[in-house]
């Protein structure tokens, strides 16, 4: 397993980043122990969930099933650099509560107190906004999260689902105040059929020295085979996916590029996370496996070479929208 830099910071991660968000709703506490074994086993030490995975009234059970997994000991804990997310509303009957969500200070605090709690630990070291909140200003967010720094709660600070603007704002604050790091990651939606975030996203974090950790690299399924699947299992698609090829332009794309890999003797779901490696910004993509089998895949995925010949074919396929402002204004 390789490793880098996150941003500009002085930690070091993997370069496949391990999420959890099916372990609890798709995949039992004891396989996802055992993913989770197998991924640090294979080196990968960045795991990433949020305080909602486990979703509805089971809120909060992805992070207990990663504690339960640190209770384990085996130094489990201090290998791992462990990434969580605040802002879905956590309020305990399931029923929306005003100060249960988004960034208020009055919810951070709750809410990293609550997280360290279920994931059994003292500390958090990457601790991500899992969306914006345009009713908390950015004074009384990084007032929250100093005084978190301070008692050792969290080491570094994230975004996720950011505009670009909103990482320009949210660190041109941080460094006007003085002592606050500011953000250090940003996990956004990327992957090669959805690659709007190069306009504006990507360009900010590499400005302000973000560490970008794409999430669906395989865009629910769509550059995972699906067209191959389809053909050798005698079904279709589901969600997302299937969503997106009832448009015959669209699954033509799709046909193209499973052809072009084809011709190349290559997996899709491997090609579409190793493209992902050679993008520039780029920390690592989230895997979220449900099964062993998946994470062997991606593990697979760390190691492949694309030749640029393929990469110019993959360009043909899915070209990026361009660099702003010529995307959009010229």
């Amino acid at each position: 397993m390789e490793y880098t830099q996150l941003g500009r910071t002085g930690l070091k991660v993997s370069r496949l980043v391990l999420g959890t968000m099916n372990f609890g709703p798709q995949t039992d506490e004891a396989d996802s122990h055992a993913i989770m074994d197998a991924a640090l086993d294979a080196g990968i030490n960045f795991f990433d969930t949020a305080n909602v995975y486990g979703w509805g009234e089971n809120k909060g059970r992805t992070e207990s099933i990663i504690g339960n997994w640190f209770a384990k000991g085996g130094e489990r804990r201090d290998k791992v650099v462990l990434a969580t997310k605040v802002h879905g509303n956590m309020a305990g009957d399931g029923t929306p509560w005003p100060n249960h969500d988004k960034l208020s200070a009055l919810n951070i605090r709750r809410a990293v107190d609550a997280s360290l709690k279920r994931l059994q630990t003292d500390y958090i070291d990457v601790y991500q906004f899992h969306h914006i909140d345009r009713a908390t200003p950015f004074e009384e967010i990084w007032q929250a999260i100093d005084v978190l720094v301070q008692q050792g709660k969290i080491l570094y600070v994230g975004s996720s689902n950011f505009p670009g603007y909103k990482i320009a704002q949210a660190n041109e604050l941080a460094a006007r105040r003085g002592g606050t790091i500011g953000l250090v990651s940003e996990q956004c939606l990327y992957n090669l059929y959805e690659r709007r975030a190069e306009m504006e996203v990507i360009p900010a974090a590499q400005d302000y020295g973000l560490g970008v950790i794409p999430w669906s690299p395989l865009h629910g399924g769509l550059l995972g085979g699906v067209l191959k699947k389809e053909i050798e299992g005698g079904r279709r698609g589901s969600g997302r996916a299937a969503d997106t090829l009832a448009d015959p332009a669209v699954r033509a794309k799709i046909q193209a590029y499973e052809d072009l890999l084809d011709k190349h003797g290559l997996e899709p779901g491997e090609v579409a996370l190793a493209w992902l490696l050679t993008r520039p910004g780029v920390t690592g993509p989230i895997v979220g496996p449900r099964t062993a089998g998946q994470l062997e895949s991606a593990l697979r995925a760390a190691e492949l070479e694309l030749s640029e010949e393929l990469l110019a074919g993959l360009d043909e396929v899915f070209p990026g929208p361009g660099p702003s402002p010529e995307a959009f204004a010229w």
